[in-house]
């Protein structure tokens, strides 16, 4: 959703989360989120607080360190601020306003393209300089994810929208499979196909969104719609939004019920494995024996590249190979314009052999590992699995035991497969600094070793001037007040 709390680089070196904590200070997007910066895996500054949405701190500079004592005055400012940040409108207003929206007749509706908002004719004078989308049909209103401008920052919102293809190819496996309930978390364009189908009458599925962008609640009630942060599970709603959930999660005692989640790609996974744990967490708590061992039945549409990350917080989940694409991306989707293979993925902890891909899209059932998988998939045999992950056939390495991507060589220096042009871990050469081998520039003790020298001396120097700028003050002051008294004397002997 980086100085800001979701810019955090998740690895040996960067940024560690360590999650939301109770009491946390507030920004306009909920609870801040706690980090510490990390060297090699170890915490080496203080931690502090930092806005769980936006990596870039132009879209939300809220930082404040853990231990910082901060004044009733600095408190009030920040309260009024995040109020200042708010909608315009409640979501129970802008309920009210739809339906008074949908009394319109069509010449008579009208959307705000810079306002991205529904207008009634008593709000058109103070839009006259705003371009507008006229005579919006019905048919408009059912699909809000085509009207409304996608939120494309990437640092904050990555707000990409899956193509009818692949939204079609989850709605017909979440029947195929059974359920009826789907907890739409951050995936709007599921939300609204299954909202469109309603009136159906052999249609049984209902879907609740939860999702950060607010604009949705100008065309969902309150039972359709919660403005929710998946970063620090936010209810924006308060303790009424958060019992929707919780209602909607215990129908039939939380029988056939799924999440379905697609997060911003540079989003936290820790910080979202957390507050997907809660939403798991609210689901157990029905009535229905067996729950507590049991993780409610989830699809979280990630990058694969993330498999292990996710496999971290979820061991139980297991990564499908259907690539999901998305029609506003034009790196994650099919065609001229994209990748040959979307490198977006399902991860679900559903049995894998229960998910059945499309036979006529390239996809397979592989016997051995009994689920299915891409065309180019080849089972190992000395892995006994089918091994790819980006949909080519990968090849085994009997050096590294494992199989590796088709344009990857083993490398004796770095003792592993890579690119044939990568740059070496491990050189003849050495480190650049110290000319040792076992390690980079960037490890270097030496440099550790000479940047705490550097400190020191640097300390040192600051010291030396701050005496010799005292010495320079106290002759200053000594020579003012001699100069002082010589003219006091020249007075006296005047007079």
């Amino acid at each position: 959703m980086a100085g800001s709390g979701a810019a955090a680089a998740e690895g040996s070196g960067g940024l560690a989360v360590l999650g939301p904590v109770s009491g946390a200070p507030c920004c306009p997007h909920g609870p801040a989120l706690l980090f510490v910066k990390t060297s090699q895996g170890k915490e080496e500054e203080r931690r502090f607080y930092a806005c769980s949405a936006c990596r870039d701190r132009k879209d939300c500079n809220f930082f404040q360190w853990e231990d910082e004592k901060v004044s009733e005055a600095r408190l009030a400012a920040r309260e009024e601020y995040n109020r200042s940040h708010q909608p315009s409108f409640t979501h129970r207003q802008n309920v009210e306003r739809f339906k008074n929206f949908l009394l319109l007749p069509l010449p008579k509706r009208r959307f705000c393209q810079e306002c991205q908002q529904l207008l009634l004719p008593a709000e058109w004078e103070k839009h006259l300089d705003h371009q507008f989308v006229c005579d919006i049909s019905n048919a408009q209103l059912k699909s809000p994810s085509q009207l409304l401008c996608p939120l494309l920052n990437k640092k904050t919102n990555a707000q990409y929208l899956f193509t009818d293809r692949s939204c079609q190819f989850l709605l017909d496996l979440i029947i195929d499979l059974g359920f009826r309930r789907v907890l739409s978390v951050g995936t709007p364009r599921l939300h609204e196909m299954i909202q469109s189908k309603a009136s159906q009458e052999d249609f049984r599925v209902r879907s609740l969104l939860l999702d950060i962008d607010f604009r949705y609640s100008q065309f969902y009630t309150e039972d359709e719609f919660c403005h929710y942060n998946m970063f620090n599970h936010y209810f924006f709603g308060g303790e009424a939004a958060h019992e929707i959930c919780r209602k909607f999660l215990y129908e039939d005692n939380g029988e056939k019920v799924i999440m379905v989640t697609d997060p911003p790609f540079g989003g936290l996974v820790e910080a979202l494995a957390s507050s997907f744990k809660k939403l798991m967490a609210m689901w157990k708590e029905t009535e229905k024996e067996g729950h507590n061992n049991q993780e409610m039945p989830t699809f979280w549409i990630f990058p694969y590249f993330f498999e292990a990350r996710i496999l971290e917080f979820f061991p139980s989940f297991s990564m499908m190979d259907y690539q999901v694409d998305y029609d506003n991306h034009a790196l994650y989707k099919h065609g001229k314009t994209g990748r040959r293979q979307s490198p977006v993925r399902i991860f679900t902890n559903l049995t894998p052999s229960m998910i059945v891909l499309p036979v006529e899209e390239g996809y397979r059932f592989c016997a051995i590992c009994q689920r299915y998988v891409s065309s180019g998939n080849q089972h190992c045999e000395m892995c006994n699995a089918c091994t790819s992950k980006d949909g080519r056939r990968w090849k085994h390495c009997i050096l590294c035991k494992k199989c590796v991507k088709p344009s990857w060589f083993h490398c004796n220096n770095c003792n592993c497969c890579a690119l044939q042009n990568h740059t070496c871990e491990k050189t003849d050469a050495g480190c650049f600094v110290c000319g040792k081998a076992g390690h980079k520039r960037s490890t270097c003790p030496s440099l550790s070793r000479s940047r705490t020298t550097c400190q020191a001396d640097k300390k040192q120097r600051q010291k030396t001037l701050n005496r010799v700028k005292m010495r320079i003050c106290n002759r200053s002051a000594m020579k003012h007040a001699i100069f002082s008294r010589k003219k006091v004397k020249n007075k006296k002997k005047k007079t």
